[in-house]
């Protein structure tokens, strides 16, 4: 198993443009940023798609990597959770397709490596986001999972906008006390 600190070296090598790095990172990382991508996009080849992007921008951007003491997963999952996002907006604005399209969409159930990576999280997740208040911890999926802007959630909920921004924020910090029991 890769230690947070090999991660870290890996991103700091890749910065110097270290290939060697970069595919080591990409064996130590890469099934856990595939598993947020396809629970962002829910569907396999976008979801690989998304994930060569997610390590082209990690190539890009591993000089920007700052050690602060936090896991470089964060670092790397906040990626791909963003880009993968991106993503679902960009579909979500080009709008659906004909029925003859859609019939001829693949399965987009997750396959078995996925659901071993999200069991495996599973657990302490649901029971944080239990210890939310109902409405909060919705808005917290719908943002964070499902892609829902600020804007939306204000809609939704009938609250303002800068009320959802607290919502969220405080609930993020609340999700992160959990966590870290």
């Amino acid at each position: 198993m890769t230690e947070l600190n090999d991660i870290e070296d890996y991103i700091a090598r890749m910065a110097l443009g270290d290939r060697d790095a970069f595919a080591a990172l990409y064996r130590a990382t890469s099934a856990k940023l595939f598993g947020v991508c396809l629970r962002v996009l829910g569907e396999q080849a976008e979801a690989e798609d998304a994930l060569q992007e997610v390590f082209v921008k990690i190539w890009h951007n591993a000089s920007r990597y700052q050690v602060n003491g936090l896991s470089p997963m964060t670092w790397l999952i906040t990626i791909a959770r963003n880009l993968s996002i991106d993503r679902l907006r960009a579909r979500r604005k080009a709008g659906g397709g004909s029925m003859d399209e859609a019939e001829a969409l693949a399965d987009t159930r997750p396959g078995p490596e996925a659901l071993t990576l999200a069991a495996s999280d599973r657990g302490q997740i649901v029971a944080c986001m239990n210890e939310l208040s109902p409405d909060r911890a919705d808005a917290v999926r719908r943002a964070y999972l499902e892609g829902e802007t600020y804007q939306e959630l204000a809609d939704r909920y009938d609250q303002p906008l800068n009320t959802i921004r607290t919502w969220l924020r405080r609930s993020l910090m609340k999700l992160k006390e959990c966590l870290s029991r």
